[in-house]
């Protein structure tokens, strides 16, 4: 690994660091932060998993987390959104592509050689952070818009992995809606069958044979894709047909930005923070 990035932030260190990753065969960007408390011993560790059109960089720049990651002693650690280099499949839209991998493992070409990003954040990202550095294996994830889909249908799919989860403005059923139709369409070809499990709300209608994740989820009202796009209601209903425990609060007034995310981020760290000290 090579570190590109190294700054102090609320008495912790937040750094970005470049590997090679065998799952998606390219080079690879991911910033960690660590709280204070990683100086005397390994810390619980929460994956934020980012949007459309994001990489790395967004969220450690503007949510503001970091101040509440170093209070609750929790490392956050946030990988790009899709492979990147010039053997990378690519797309002219900002929905498909190079920073919208929708956190699957794509099975058409010319995605399926280098899309795998959903066995990069379960299985490579976790095992190298926490060879190299102070954390342990108790970990949450949580992201927003396409990172809320990957975060709440990871942890549906491997409920032995995470404490939690949690998501502002999910994507909770891409296989109704135009974002996801697009991307799956592309990654995973025309068997719709295929799609289901890749969709949170999809996810939510089979057996479940686990302790389920506890989820929690912050939607703004005037989000301009809420009812396109996002459609909550439809993880709300999801939910109480499966017995799942689900958080929903919906706020008036707040859009898609990241000045929503960094409003409520707070309240997710401490929640997170609580389900790692179980």
């Amino acid at each position: 690994m090579e570190r590109i990035e190294h700054r102090a932030a609320a008495g912790g260190w937040q750094s970005v660091y470049r590997h090679q990753s065998a799952t998606l065969g390219c080079a690879m960007n991911f910033a960690i932060y660590l709280p204070p408390q990683a100086e005397n011993g390994p810390v619980p560790v929460l994956y934020w998993l980012s949007g459309l059109t994001c990489s790395e960089q967004n969220f450690i720049t503007k949510a503001g987390a970091q101040r509440y990651a170093a209070e609750h002693g929790v490392a956050i650690v946030c990988p790009d959104t899709s492979p990147r280099g010039d053997e990378v499949a690519d797309d002219p839209g900002y929905d498909l592509g190079k920073g919208a991998g929708f956190y699957l493992n794509a099975t058409q070409t010319p995605w399926a050689s280098h899309y795998r990003m959903y066995d990069y954040v379960v299985s490579e990202l976790p095992a190298l952070v926490e060879q190299h550095f102070p954390v342990t294996a108790a970990r949450a994830i949580s992201g927003h818009s396409m990172g809320g889909h990957g975060a709440l249908m990871i942890a549906l799919r491997e409920p032995d992995r995470y404490r939690s989860a949690s998501a502002f403005s999910p994507i909770v059923a891409p296989s109704q809606v135009p974002w996801g139709e697009k991307a799956f369409g592309a990654y995973l070809g025309i068997d719709r069958q295929s799609w289901s499990a890749w969709d949170t709300v999809a996810l939510l209608s089979r057996p479940q044979t686990h302790t389920p994740v506890p989820l929690l989820v912050d939607q703004g009202l005037a989000d301009e894709f809420l009812e396109k796009q996002l459609r909550p209601e439809l993880l709300q209903a999801a939910c109480d047909a499966a017995g799942h425990p689900l958080q929903l609060n919906l706020h008036a007034g707040y859009d898609h930005s990241y000045y929503f995310i960094a409003s409520f981020i707070g309240e997710h760290m401490a929640w997170h923070a609580q389900a790692l000290r179980n």
